[in-house]
């Protein structure tokens, strides 16, 4: 199959030079998770039409690596002054990580998931994690009272039953959140979800994350998020292996459609790489080198220009983002929306635009003092 349809890298990017560069204005920077005896992980937060903000994360969590994770939710409806008490969207027997939300036109609310057994080899070795270096995990002999709980989790399905469970998911609900259906298989996951296109298809840019080849592309819904067919393979760039993870996507207001991947080839390693479809996501082009920082989330603001936020995992520590003036062609340099963090586990930033043009973002962050991690939000302006 052709994959590049004659868009080349090239092609796309009439100019690499970096846009000109908006200068951000901090408002407020604070936690907003509500449950500090848990772990939070890689959340999504989407304005839905009404006004009314709605969270997604992976929550219920004793660590980065457990069986435990929940895929939680909460709402605000005064622009994340205040949230809702968390309520606990899906819970199956093994861990369920990452969370996506996306409301469609039709007022859809979209969550998306993924069932993970990495902890089973920890569960195996008996080890767990302590804290995250510079670039790895220190790990310790786990605790037998620990390892008891995670086992008794664990054994609640068969191995057989286990990996029938594994899958990447979706759940949806048309009453605003108040009734959710069973889980519907997506193909690929990836932690900000799917987006919607001008003419109403659902794309996911992800991987296939339970199959053998682990391959990244797109999917595509024409049903409002009922069922999903594959679409189109992502190429991987000259000289690289398939070491591409988490990709996000959001379509211009030319009708290009961008997609970010998190690189960890030895080439750019740990850099965002991105790709670009002008035919509605039936081809791409040959990944190339945005900037260092993953994995990133996109956005289309009102005045479309183009929004990426990422996650910063080398001192100092935090998140950044950077816009786009020409639908995606060149990036601005960066702006630094946070750099208070104790170590790499953190990021996983996304963000929307409020009515009165301020942006807010949210993330999750490991706090210095525990293994634990919180979300953290923070409103911001650009002047």
């Amino acid at each position: 199959m052709q994959t590049t349809a004659g868009l080349s890298s090239a092609a796309f990017f009439t100019s690499r030079s970096h846009a000109a560069t908006p200068k951000a204005r901090i408002l407020e920077t604070k936690v907003i998770s509500q449950q500090p005896e848990f772990y939070h992980g890689w959340p999504t937060v989407v304005r839905r039409r009404n006004g009314e903000l709605w969270l997604s994360w992976s929550g219920g969590r004793e660590s980065h690596v457990c069986p435990f994770g929940q895929v939680q939710a909460m709402t605000s409806r005064d622009n994340g002054t205040t949230w809702t008490w968390p309520r606990v969207l899906l819970d199956s027997a093994t861990d369920d990580r990452d969370s996506g939300v996306l409301e469609t036109a039709r007022g859809t609310l979209l969550v998306t998931t993924f069932t993970s057994l990495a902890y089973a080899s920890h569960l195996e070795k008996k080890i767990t994690y302590t804290d995250w270096t510079s670039d790895s995990w220190r790990t310790k002999e786990m605790p037998q009272e620990q390892w008891s709980k995670w086992n008794a989790v664990h054994a609640r399905l068969s191995d057989t039953e286990r990996k029938a469970d594994q899958g990447e998911w979706i759940i949806r609900s048309t009453d605003g959140g108040r009734s959710w259906s069973a889980r519907i298989p997506t193909i690929v996951n990836s932690p900000h979800g799917p987006i919607q296109l001008a003419d109403g298809r659902l794309l996911y840019a992800g991987k296939q994350l339970s199959t053998d080849s682990r391959k990244i592309g797109v999917c595509e819904s024409k049903d409002d998020g009922l069922s999903w067919q594959w679409l189109a393979d992502i190429p991987i760039r000259t000289g690289d292996r398939n070491a591409y993870h988490e990709l996000h996507a959001v379509e211009a207001a030319n009708g290009a459609i961008i997609a970010q991947i998190r690189n960890h080839n030895e080439v750019n390693k740990h850099w965002t790489l991105q790709t670009e479809s002008s035919d509605g996501g039936k081809t791409w082009s040959e990944p190339h080198a945005v900037c260092y920082g993953l994995p990133s989330h996109l956005l289309r603001l009102r005045d479309d220009r183009l929004l990426m936020t990422y996650g910063y995992r080398r001192g100092p520590f935090g998140n950044r983002a950077r816009f786009s003036t020409d639908h995606g062609k060149s990036w601005s340099d960066e702006l630094t929306l946070s750099e208070d963090g104790t170590s790499g586990d953190l990021g996983y930033p996304s963000t929307v635009e409020l009515a009165d043009g301020n942006l807010l973002t949210i993330w999750y962050e490991a706090t210095a003092e525990q293994r634990l991690a919180v979300l953290r939000q923070t409103k911001w302006r650009i002047e």
